[in-house]
């Protein structure tokens, strides 16, 4: 297939290579460099997003935010000047799932088709190809298109109609925020206490405490190894999400305003671009003790 992919940072240049590597023709376009590999591997650079969208059938983003997908579609020279009738967006960005309905809206409106499709695992699951994707659009559109989604991940969900995939992500980056600052809370205090916190860590993996948070970044706790991954500064807009939602809603989302914080903190401190495992970080401030020797 005519495949494109426009947002080739850390997440999107692995995922635009399995596409690649699967034989599709691939026309990518980012607003840094396009990875060389990417080009070795065969894919073309074209010099912006509607002409990606001329030369694709299925044109995939992957952006940081809901004013970046709505510029690459929608403002001069984006997407919808390059769509016909029949194309595909797909956009697997993390962004808001009331924007979403309207860009989905709209894109139809052309005569294109609509998913939305955020992701979850992170930098080692788009490298590995074990996503978990979480769909919302039509079934027929969705069905179309799930053998290129079953290039970049295996658990993949329609879960509703438009948008309903972003709130999916949504609904998934609090229960993510949450555990990573119950472990963080975990592992500064069995520190303090005097416990040897990688022997805690080691202990709790064999019982109900058990988690994917516990191993990944209880370990970058430890070991100090908060390189992203995934970043702090990313969370924060993906729990600005969730938070702008429960206004909306009517919703009280207490804990997960409070996992917002401990993140604001640490990017208050100039630490943004960490890993969002640094959220431990502000509770080694509060604690004036840290996990383990930096």
């Amino acid at each position: 297939m005519k495949l494109g992919f426009i947002g080739l940072g850390i997440m999107g240049a692995p995922m635009a290579g399995h596409l690649r590597a699967a034989g599709h023709e691939l026309f990518v376009h980012t607003r840094s460099r396009v990875p060389q590999a990417l080009l070795d591997a065969g894919a073309q650079a074209l010099d912006g997003a509607a002409a990606v969208a001329r030369a694709a059938d299925v044109i995939f983003l992957m952006l940081p935010d809901t004013p970046d997908v709505e510029k690459v579609l929608f403002a001069p020279g984006g997407v919808a000047e390059g769509l016909g009738a029949g194309k595909t967006v797909v956009d697997m960005s993390s962004i808001s799932p009331m924007a979403t309905k309207d860009f989905a809206r709209r894109i139809e409106a052309l005569g294109g088709h609509y998913l939305d499709a955020p992701v979850s695992g992170g930098e080692v699951g788009a490298k590995a190809a074990t996503l978990t994707i979480m769909v919302g659009g039509a079934q027929d559109t969705f069905d179309r298109v799930l053998p290129l989604l079953q290039l970049m991940g295996r658990n993949i969900t329609l879960v509703g109609g438009n948008g309903d995939g972003q709130t999916t992500k949504v609904a998934n980056q609090i229960i993510v925020a949450l555990n990573i600052a119950a472990v963080g809370e975990a592992l500064v205090f069995a520190s303090k206490a005097g416990a040897d916190p990688a022997k805690v860590r080691q202990a709790l993996m064999g019982g109900f405490a058990a988690s994917r948070i516990l191993e990944v970044h209880g370990e970058r706790m430890i070991k100090r190894t908060f390189a992203p991954g995934f970043r702090i500064e990313l969370h924060q807009k993906d729990l600005n999400l969730a938070l702008q939602g429960a206004r909306t809603l009517g919703v009280a989302l207490p804990q997960t305003a409070g996992a917002a914080q401990l993140m604001q903190a640490v990017a208050a401190a100039g630490d943004a671009g960490l890993d969002h495992s640094a959220l431990v970080k502000a509770l080694e401030g509060l604690a004036m003790h840290p996990v383990a020797p930096g």
